[in-house]
């Protein structure tokens, strides 16, 4: 056995913050900066003994900052249910700075520089964390797990320690609080107009090939018409990003919303650019074909989200991307008004060349930052405590999702429902009150992760029929590790950004024609020049480096 002067820095991370996922109590030992002489002067507030599946219950009424993505679907209220709720349940008050949804990020980022970001940043997905490390403005939450057993009993019985490797910087901490989830969820799919494929014969098509076939029957029984016509291209610079995200899974590519240039081969065992691998270019060939053949409207990749649902509602196109609130709300609804005898379905993700697969990495989901003036406080104990019993208790979660019981919703056997004159998400248009705009729960910045019950306690029968088919499928390989240290990640965010502007311009091109598929190896030399070869190296030394180190 080794003794604790040849500890790798791994043994040492998992002795601090692993080792004591199996412990229940918050006691006050900890990885770097984390133990007593610390935080014996920040305990004001503190529960003395705070265990998971204990409601977390300031010692004294505190008060803590957040930033609030306000979403102007259900627009921030003071008066929410939620804030005084949280408050009656734990002594918090929560003291909310409004948002604008489309300006957050930037906001966020002028606050965090001027030294003016409140306590607790959610709604922060990561990478976008890591330009925040160096400056010391967000605080190494790894080091404080040891305060949350709620979130270390979740990451111990799921297994997410791998998930959370992934996000470790060069110094071997994390910096956001992610959430937790106990299985990987999918979002979009596809979606047809099954009465019209049933008119001519047609089934659900399961695998790409067969959405090709679909869709050529349909353009010879419609020839004026484009039989897909597709959105989720504006909100995102990436086009057709919500389509390029579930087809690039079929090809086991990063692509559209989750596009990354660099990407893990585990076959070779190394980094490589994501846009130059051979299923990336398979990939683009394939939506080339749909365009050129004129079965996927070439507008797809420009308009407005109303602009493609007006098409479908129209009866232009037949076939659309869809997530399951989109079907039941939008869709199908607005179709059964308008067009007589319409039904829409959505399929689970086509199978392509990559299997019955998911990408991996899907059961960490958007999180918390905490801003460093957090840690210099005297409440810092109680406020990491209050953090973990909000997004990471059962009771927290349940609370964040439906509400209060008796008055927001009921429950039984696992099973819960919404109070009279409550809807969600359209599930009750008559309804007088919404869950989301008049009582601010099942709202973005407190409701993801949790428990698989959870989670798919509020499914509509369409979703809880996608979410088990996509269930069943593989998750592929997490990336392994390999953060970059400070003065490499300015020189790869300098390469990273034109390369990844490039690679978005020139996918698009090729798909609409505007390039023809045999200047392929020219569009891999330009992103050469660009520097391609030298991220990649870089990405590749630093996952050996951080190998060896934690070997």
């Amino acid at each position: 056995m080794k003794n604790a002067g040849h500890l790798s820095r791994r043994q040492i991370l998992a002795a601090a913050g692993f080792v004591g996922l199996t412990a229940l109590t918050g006691c006050d030992s900890g990885d770097g900066g984390g133990d007593s002489k610390d935080l014996s002067k920040k305990r004001q507030g503190a529960m003395k003994d705070y265990r998971a599946g204990q409601r977390f219950k300031a010692a004294e009424p505190l008060s803590f900052s957040l930033l609030h993505n306000n979403n102007p679907v259900y627009p921030m209220k003071r008066d929410w249910l939620f804030w005084k709720e949280v408050t009656q349940r734990t002594g918090v008050t929560l003291d909310p700075l409004d948002v604008p949804l489309t300006d957050y990020e930037k906001k966020r980022s002028v606050l965090i520089g001027a030294g003016d970001a409140p306590f607790l940043i959610p709604k922060t997905y990561h990478p976008s964390e890591v330009a925040f490390v160096s400056s010391g403005a967000i605080v190494p939450v790894s080091d404080y797990v040891h305060l949350m057993p709620n979130f270390r009993d979740k990451v111990r019985r799921w297994r997410l320690e791998p998930e959370l490797d992934s996000i470790r910087q060069s110094d071997g901490k994390y910096y956001l609080l992610p959430g937790l989830h106990e299985k990987a969820k999918s979002g979009y799919s596809l979606s047809f107009r099954t009465d019209v494929l049933d008119r001519l014969g047609l089934t659900l098509p399961t695998t790409w090939d067969e959405v090709y076939d679909v869709l050529k029957a349909l353009k010879t029984e419609y020839p004026g018409k484009y039989p897909w016509t597709d959105r989720w291209s504006t909100n995102t610079p990436f086009p057709c990003g919500a389509l390029f995200s579930y087809l690039g899974q079929a090809y086991g590519v990063k692509a559209g919303w989750t596009y990354d240039n660099i990407s893990y081969d585990a076959e070779a065992r190394k980094f490589v650019f994501t846009a130059a691998t051979d299923r990336y270019r398979e990939m683009v060939e394939y939506v080339r074909k749909l365009v050129a053949e004129k079965l996927l409207d070439p507008e797809s990749f420009t308009q407005q989200d109303d602009q493609a649902v007006q098409k479908l509602l129209a009866e232009k196109s037949y076939v659309i991307s869809a997530n399951p609130q989109e079907l039941v709300q939008n869709y199908r609804y607005n179709l059964e008004k308008q067009v007589k005898g319409a039904r829409i379905e959505m399929v689970p993700v086509p199978l392509g060349p990559a299997g019955p697969v998911v990408l991996g990495g899907a059961r960490l989901e958007n999180g918390v930052m905490i801003s460093s003036k957090a840690l210099r406080a005297d409440t810092f104990v109680a406020m990491m405590q209050f953090v973990d019993w909000l997004w990471y208790s059962d009771e927290g979660q349940r609370l964040c999702k439906w509400g209060v019981p008796g008055v927001t919703y009921t429950e039984s056997g696992g099973r819960y429902e919404l109070k009279s004159g409550i809807s969600l998400m359209g599930s009750d248009p008559d309804a007088p009150k919404d869950l989301q705009k008049d009582f601010g729960f099942f709202n973005g910045v407190f409701t993801y992760g949790g428990s698989w019950d959870l989670v798919s306690s509020s499914f509509s029968p369409d979703e809880k029929k996608f979410q088990d088919a996509m269930a069943g499928r593989e998750q592929l390989p997490i990336d392994p590790a390999h953060p970059l240290q400070s003065v490499e990640q300015e020189q790869a965010t300098l390469w990273d950004t034109p390369l990844k502007d490039h690679t978005i311009q020139n996918t698009l091109k090729f798909v609409l024609g505007q390039r023809p598929m045999s200047e392929w190896d020219a569009f891999v030399t330009e992103l050469k020049a660009k520097n391609l070869q030298q991220l990649v190296d870089l990405h590749n030394r630093a996952h050996d480096r951080f190998e060896k180190e934690n070997a």
